[in-house]
């Protein structure tokens, strides 16, 4: 019992008096633990302890699906990476830190800085090639994000800057009583902005993970949903940096819009993994970054046309309240930048037509590039889940142990970032360790603040992640297990 206390973080004399759930044989799956079972019952909102049964996260996930690059295909992929093909290069596995650029990127960079780097809006042959480069970039982006038109695509340096600036053309629209919902699971960029609007007299309420699964269970929000009288916002994620689970915004949307509010989703840590589709979200705000999606630093935010049109203009007073994106853009877009991401779409739309073999149209390629990229990484990241769960219970994984669950009949996928934490072990020793290796994973909160403290993984000095991206290779997720393997000896 003390062993089991120490490892979830519970004083001894505190634990002989807290209730503590343990699972059932119904919490097993093929003698698998799926997610945190043990939890000090104490600790739990209302909500969670409903929560507290044994129909949990049952896995779904079929072996067969995986379907990893071709060696041509992987070839293929990692070429349009300068950066991979430098010799004794590092094995980069904190993609979700940030991606590494392609070459499409960085030559649309040198090229605009090289041949047009002028002011736009001049009558002059340069200047309009500036201009329509910028222009066409921002086109080319509101195809990548299924977009119905492009002035609802706001651009800046970060997500973090771009969540901070669109509150503040929000913070007028609060009124004293609003209810604005945010989450435990999000990065500090999403959270911490919209938790700025409580000086309006907004009132913050959390949707909490639930203990047992380590999921944003929709029953919880329904029952969150009903305890408020004006229902604002809600803000989520639709990817966790930290536990990598993909969670079901579309059905969040239809919950929140019948409530008469409206959703914010951060896709950061999603947009590496999978499409971005803002029409099929449901969503009204969606934001991510491009550095984490293979490109420059910057940022793009898509709104709602109505709703961008209503908020008020955040830049010069005589700058049109109808002049979008502009009016969201104080001091323009970095034109360099926003014609770099451009480089992404051709590069999707190269691999979806060229290597993988697909015809249609632009979207159309961009959609199955990223069905072979996510076949790709679930193999990947099916050798590490694998082995971590073959550590069991000397290591923790800090979400989905597997591909795919389901929890009270929604189905939840996971992308390729994968946490855990190790018994008895400090996690920036680990990291420390397998940087000998030249293995490039990483430590601590990732700015998930809140998700670490409320899964009392703060003593361990946060997670491990291993974060992988479509361009890794099975051979490098083996020599990186193996030096794991040996370092958790």
């Amino acid at each position: 019992l003390k062993w089991l206390l120490s490892w979830f973080q519970i004083d001894a004399d505190d634990g002989a008096k807290t209730q503590l759930y343990v699972a059932t044989s119904n919490d097993v799956v093929d003698n698998d633990w799926h997610g945190q079972y043990f939890v000090p019952i104490a600790t739990l909102s209302e909500t969670n302890k409903a929560a507290l049964n044994p129909d949990v996260a049952k896995d779904l996930w079929d072996p067969s699906t995986l379907h990893a690059f071709s060696a041509d295909e992987l070839a293929a992929v990692r070429a349009e990476f300068p950066s991979l093909s430098i010799p004794n290069q590092t094995i980069f596995m904190d993609n979700a830190g940030g991606s590494q650029v392609l070459k499409r990127v960085a030559d649309r960079v040198y090229e605009y800085m090289t041949t047009t780097s002028v002011q736009l809006g001049a009558s002059y042959g340069t200047s309009v090639t500036a201009q329509s480069r910028v222009v066409q970039a921002r086109e080319s982006i509101a195809t990548l994000i299924n977009a119905t038109r492009s002035e609802e695509v706001v651009m800046g340096g970060s997500t973090t800057g771009l969540m901070f600036l669109i509150i503040q053309a929000i913070l007028p629209t609060i009124e004293p009583g609003d209810e604005i919902i945010v989450t435990d699971t999000d990065h500090e960029a999403n959270v911490g902005a919209w938790r700025r609007l409580a000086k309006a007299g907004a009132v913050i309420k959390t949707w909490h993970v639930n203990p047992l699964s380590l999921l944003l269970d929709l029953a919880d929000l329904t029952a969150l949903l009903a305890t408020c009288s004006r229902p604002k916002w809600v803000a989520m994620t639709h990817a966790s940096n930290v536990l990598g689970t993909v969670n079901p915004v579309a059905a969040v949307a239809k919950l929140v819009h019948a409530a008469g509010a409206r959703l914010s989703v951060d896709a950061v840590a999603y947009a590496p993994h999978r499409l971005v589709d803002v029409q099929a979200s449901g969503a009204d705000l969606y934001v991510f970054s491009f550095y984490k999606v293979f490109g420059p630093h910057y940022a793009v935010l898509w709104g709602r046309y109505d709703l961008l049109v209503s908020l008020p203009s955040l830049n010069h007073h005589f700058i049109a309240a109808d002049n979008l994106p502009y009016k969201l853009q104080p001091g323009h877009v970095n034109f360099e930048l926003s014609y770099g991401c451009q480089g992404l779409v051709d590069y999707l739309v190269h691999m979806g037509g060229s290597v993988f073999g697909c015809d249609g149209s632009p979207r159309q390629l961009m959609q199955h590039a990223f069905r072979r990229f996510e076949q790709h990484e679930n193999v990947l990241t099916e050798l590490v889940l694998a082995f971590l769960r073959a550590k069991r219970p000397l290591v923790r994984i800090i979400g989905l142990p597997t591909l795919q669950s389901e929890a009270n009949g929604t189905v939840y996928h996971r992308v390729a970032t994968v946490s855990f934490v190790v018994q008895g072990k400090q996690s920036p020793d680990i990291v420390r360790r397998m940087d000998a290796f030249n293995v490039g994973i990483r430590h601590g909160d990732f700015y998930a603040v809140q998700l670490i403290d409320v899964l009392g993984l703060r003593a361990y000095g946060g997670v491990v992640r291993v974060s992988l991206a479509h361009y890794n290779s099975v051979d490098e997720v083996q020599t990186m297990l193996g030096h794991l393997d040996a370092t958790l000896a």
